[in-house]
């Protein structure tokens, strides 16, 4: 019995072999690109591997006067986001310092301000875009699909921090100053991170040990925080802080709670964590509201 692929005039063999390249080429494509719904929410989270937005139906935050201890950074950041989406000149901000102390819960808290204000003013909402620090390098896609949008963007990478060997900082650097096209008009970046150069001390210290140009090297890691213009310092906060922030909390919540009881339980708590912040307040007011049975 004859095979029958042999038998096929050679004009339709060549047509089914193109057609297997073809169709294996398209599952080899990147997936396209799809218009996003910005009406669909206030917030998104970039899927890098999708290359889509994700709508946030409901974002994780704190009202912006339940934070306590940070004023200045507080009023500064919050004028920053205010100027930028009313189309003034604004800054990338990076906010970086001590774990717990409120930096990510700041942008949030002053994402929904602005947007609030807007929306008063009759303007187009300020919109929230998270991008994670592994999905960096997919940053120009992520910018194309914003620039031509009619929205202020407001862009947010949480405790961004780079490793040995790590090159998609230059991305990041390209956005924030460089590149043919730049920053998109209506996008502002917020970034926190533990770091303020972004870098680990003992990796810059390696750079510096181990290029043929130390002193360019570690100058083209470093600068990569110059590109953000206003840079917001967190540092730890000190009792009366903390109790403050506690007593926020409770007062947030409708606990009640003798006050020097209150006070000792507090303390007693930041002790066995081994520090007091924002953060270690509110588990301490979590914990209480669990046992008063609120």
């Amino acid at each position: 019995m004859s095979d029958p692929f042999y038998s096929m005039p050679a004009t339709d063999t060549r047509d089914a072999l193109l057609l297997r390249i073809a169709e294996a080429l398209d599952r080899l494509s990147p997936p396209k690109t799809q218009t996003p719904d910005f009406d669909a929410a206030d917030a998104f989270v970039w899927n890098a591997g999708e290359t889509r937005l994700q709508p946030v139906p409901a974002v994780s935050r704190v009202d912006l006067v339940l934070l306590k201890g940070i004023d200045r950074v507080r009023d500064q950041l919050l004028d920053n986001t205010l100027r930028f989406a009313r189309g003034r000149p604004a800054n990338n901000a990076l906010l970086w310092g001590a774990r717990g102390m409120g930096k990510s819960s700041l942008v949030k808290a002053a994402h929904a301000t602005v947007s609030a204000t807007l929306v008063a003013e009759g303007k187009p909402p300020l919109k929230l875009v998270e991008i994670h620090r592994e999905d960096i390098e997919s940053l120009p896609i992520l910018m194309g699909l914003l620039r031509p949008a009619p929205y202020p963007f407001l862009l947010f990478c949480d405790d961004l921090s780079f490793d040995a060997e790590d090159t998609s900082y230059k991305s990041l650097k390209a956005v924030l100053d460089g590149g043919v096209e730049g920053r998109p008009a209506n996008v502002l970046l917020y970034a926190t991170s533990n770091r303020r150069h972004l870098l680990a001390r003992e990796m810059i210290e390696n750079e510096r040990s181990t290029a043929i140009n130390p002193g360019e090297a570690v100058e083209e890691k470093v600068s990569l925080s110059d590109r953000f213009g206003l840079w917001l310092g967190f540092h730890r906060c000190s009792q009366d802080e903390y109790l403050s922030m506690v007593a926020g909390y409770v007062d947030h919540l409708g606990l009640t709670a003798d006050p020097e009881q209150l006070r000792r339980d507090a303390l007693e708590w930041s002790t066995t964590r081994g520090s007091r912040s924002g953060r270690v307040a509110w588990q301490f007011v979590q914990d209480l509201a669990g046992r008063l049975g609120d």
